[in-house]
């Protein structure tokens, strides 16, 4: 799956505060993402970023 910074992306858990959905606010060797209702920021190895990711919503690339 292809992902970008900026990128808004759905996972298959969902975060307590009960959204699913996440930005992409930094890539590397882990992943940081940011919950779109709630701010809370989670960084996450890219290898299990990988396996938990269900879709990406919304591609920068393509939006511009």
């Amino acid at each position: 799956m292809e992902y970008n910074l900026n990128d808004k992306v759905i996972m298959k858990k969902e975060h307590p505060c009960g959204n699913n959905e996440f930005e992409i606010i930094r890539l590397g060797a882990d992943i940081k993402i940011k919950c779109t209702k709630c701010g809370h920021v989670i960084m996450l190895p890219r290898v299990d970023f990988n396996k938990k990711i269900k879709k990406v919503i919304i591609n920068e690339k393509e939006k511009n």
